[in-house]
């Protein structure tokens, strides 16, 4: 009976200790999943326009990288129709930084990627536009990409501007197909960059505008 006794408690005991092992097991998972959520909530609400840079040079890892987060970007249909220009061409960029007044800091960056849309990528028609769309989502993942890894971008707008779309086309040679939407100039952050707090509640309604 004694023997029966102790064998019941040590089960007892044994499925308390499992018990609390697999408690302890998903509370820590949770929290994972709770911490990986923050970083990325913090990646978002810390970016900020970084317009000065540093003389250091960036990766090639760390330009795939900042590549791969753009192309992970949601799009219409699954079209993918951006496509990408990198340029580190000392000479090209300080023509740009030149000949654009909003974005004089090209002559500081050692790297910029122009970000386009192949409109024979997409949507016929009506949707021909999406791209825009996609390609914008594309320009922003690879904006929180930069920031995620210690570097500063900042993206400088091309389309629909009809003179600058012209200029950058003629530039980099594009096909008639091809259309620059927007240019990140990236480098290693000067100095300390504040972001803005953009949160402003008077912006939203619900269910409707009434």
């Amino acid at each position: 009976m004694k023997i029966q006794t102790l064998i019941i408690v040590l089960l007892a005991l044994g499925l308390v200790f499992v018990s609390y092992k697999w408690a302890t097991a998903s509370a820590t998972s949770d929290k994972e999943e709770n911490t990986e959520s923050n970083v990325a909530l913090e990646n978002i609400m810390t970016r900020t326009s970084v317009r000065s840079y540093t003389a250091d040079t960036i990766s090639s890892n760390d330009i795939e990288t900042l590549l791969k987060a753009a192309m992970a970007a949601p799009t219409a249909g699954n079209k993918q129709p951006w496509r990408y220009v990198v340029v580190q061409n000392r000479a090209t960029l300080d023509s740009i930084g030149a000949n654009f007044g909003s974005m004089k800091m090209a002559t500081l960056a050692p790297l910029a990627i122009l970000v386009c849309g192949d409109v024979d990528a997409t949507f016929p028609g009506d949707g021909r536009d999406y791209w825009i769309e996609d390609t914008s989502a594309a320009m922003e993942n690879l904006l929180l990409a930069a920031h995620s890894i210690g570097l500063g971008a900042v993206w400088c707008g091309i389309y629909p501007m009809p003179d600058r779309v012209a200029a950058f086309s003629e530039m980099f040679s594009l096909p008639e197909n091809i259309k620059p939407m927007g240019i990140a100039m990236i480098g290693h952050p000067d100095g300390s960059h504040t972001p803005k707090d953009k949160w402003k509640p008077d912006y939203v309604k619900y269910e409707s505008w009434k």
